[in-house]
């Protein structure tokens, strides 16, 4: 992490939203990532993803792991709640957070070996159990802070910056997710602010598990000949399946997309995702649809990108689990120890 800030001098003009925040009460930290790694257009996407939605800083939750990924919550949302937790333990940690005030939106920030390796029994319960969260990889293939190692997700046959190839099959985080339960799944890159930035509202608006993995390229030791999370190489091989934006219930967000049929897919509650969509075969509404389409254009060695799934009728683990509409943290102890009349009675219900 890193105790440099910016100035607080800002310019006068900044727009405000419409809760009377500008970009700039979004920001962060001043990043101590190497220049132009694709983790800071991240944390610049989540600014404006955060600023257009209206948010108020400190209804966010920011979790993070261990890796130069899990770094980023402190470049942005500083007036947010934060936590860094040990390495692979965000999604665990998280629940308990969620568990105990949902009244917050929460936002997990993790890497792809964070989430693929010693994570990924984390990664996959979260997912199976819908956990209301925006859960965000920035995937960039290796150990960026260990100088540059394969990660779980570094696709077979790929080579390292000395020219060693990786003989091992990837973690595909994004069919994890979807075979597992996640009600919004969805795979990005960096460099696509106008893809990305709609993806991040839609997830943290979400009313289940969404799950965002984001092509991310290592500049130091992944952005070479042979990698296949390079900047060239993803630009070459992206396939995007549509073009998204997101609408409020107010006034309607207009961009500039590429001709293609029009679908307003409803979202959690009520706004509403519009999918400019590019491939007429693709249908974001049936999940192992979704999984057989990516699987089809990986073998072409087509990186698809875009929204993947929506489940619109989604539920989270409070639904599941039946808690009460009051955050567990703001009972009182009259409420949560309610005595051993009532303890009997639980235990006499389990015989």
């Amino acid at each position: 992490m890193t105790y440099i800030t910016k100035p607080q001098m800002r310019h006068p003009s900044l727009k405000p939203n419409r809760v009377g925040f500008t970009r700039r009460d979004y920001e962060g930290r001043i990043s101590t990532l190497c220049a132009g790694c694709g983790h800071d257009s991240i944390s610049a996407a989540i600014v404006q993803a955060c600023w257009e939605l209206d948010i108020e800083p400190h209804r966010v939750a920011k979790l993070s792991g261990i890796g130069c990924s899990s770094k980023t919550p402190d470049y942005f949302l500083g007036a947010s709640h934060g936590f860094n937790t040990v390495h692979g333990r965000m999604p665990a940690v998280l629940t308990g957070a969620n568990l105990a005030n949902r009244d917050l939106l929460y936002l997990g920030v993790s890497g792809d070996g964070d989430s693929a390796s010693i994570g990924l029994g984390a990664f996959a319960n979260a997912m199976r159990r819908g956990v209301r969260m925006a859960y965000i990889v920035e995937n960039n293939g290796v150990y960026g802070l260990t100088k540059g190692q394969f990660s779980a997700t570094a696709d077979q046959g790929s080579k390292n910056k000395k020219g060693a190839v990786n003989s091992d099959s990837p973690v595909d985080l994004v069919g994890i997710a979807l075979q597992l339960g996640a009600s919004y799944v969805a795979r990005s890159f960096s460099g696509d602010k106008e893809q990305l930035v709609p993806l991040i509202k839609g997830a943290m608006t979400h009313g289940g598990a969404a799950f965002i993995d984001v092509i991310s390229p290592c500049v130091t030791f992944n952005n070479h000949g042979g990698s296949t999370k390079s900047y060239d190489y993803v630009r070459q091989h992206n396939e995007a399946v549509s073009r998204i934006d997101f609408m409020t219930p107010g006034e309607e967000i207009i961009a500039d997309y590429s001709p293609g049929e029009i679908i307003d897919v409803p979202h959690h509650g009520d706004t509403m995702l519009r999918l400019r969509k590019l491939h007429a075969d693709y249908d974001p509404t049936d999940r192992y649809a979704a999984l057989a389409y990516m699987h089809q254009h990986a073998a072409r060695g087509e990186l698809v990108t875009g929204l993947l799934y929506l489940d619109a009728l989604a539920t989270d683990l409070h639904v599941a689990l039946n808690t009460c509409a009051t955050p567990l943290s703001a009972l009182d102890e009259g409420s949560l120890c309610p005595g051993s009349a009532a303890l009997k009675g639980i235990n006499a219900a389990l015989r």
